[in-house]
C-alpha cells in the first residue's frame, strides 16, 4: 500500500482531534480559553462538564478518521474530510460572532478548515 501526503495529513488531523483536542480537554480544561471566545468560564465546573462532552466528540471524530483511513477508499475519506471541515469553519464563525480575536478565528480555526479542505482535494485527485 502506497502512503500519500493526503494519508499523512489525514492521520495527523485524526491524531490532533484525539490527542490534542479531546485528551487535552480532559487534562487541561483551562486550555479552552485558547479557543477564542472571550470570557470563557474555565474555572466553572458546569463548563468543565460541557467541555468533556465536546472532548468525547473530538476523540470520536479522530477515531472515525482513523477507521476510514484504514478501511475506506481515498475518495470516501475525501468526502469525510470535506464534511468534517465544517467543524473548524463553524468554530471560526462562532469565534468571530462572539467578538473573539481574529487571530484565533482565522489562524487556528480557519487554517484548520483550509488544511482539511486541501486534504480532501488531495484525496479526491489521488
Amino acid at each position: 500500500m502506497l502512503i500519500t501526503i493526503a494519508d499523512v495529513l489525514t492521520a495527523l488531523i485524526g491524531a490532533f482531534a484525539v490527542f490534542f483536542l479531546g485528551a487535552n480537554a480532559f487534562r487541561a480544561p483551562q486550555a479552552a480559553a485558547g479557543f477564542g471566545i472571550p470570557g470563557t468560564p474555565t474555572s466553572d465546573p458546569a463548563f468543565h462538564a460541557w467541555l468533556r462532552v465536546k472532548a468525547v466528540r473530538d476523540i470520536a471524530t479522530g477515531l472515525f478518521t482513523f477507521i476510514l483511513l484504514a478501511a475506506a477508499t481515498p475518495h470516501l475519506v475525501g468526502w469525510f474530510m470535506l464534511a468534517a471541515a465544517a467543524i473548524p469553519a463553524g468554530d471560526a464563525l462562532i469565534v468571530l460572532r462572539s467578538n473573539g480575536p481574529k487571530a484565533a478565528a482565522y489562524g487556528i480555526h480557519g487554517a484548520t478548515a483550509a488544511v482539511m479542505l486541501a486534504t480532501s482535494v488531495l484525496l479526491f485527485v489521488g
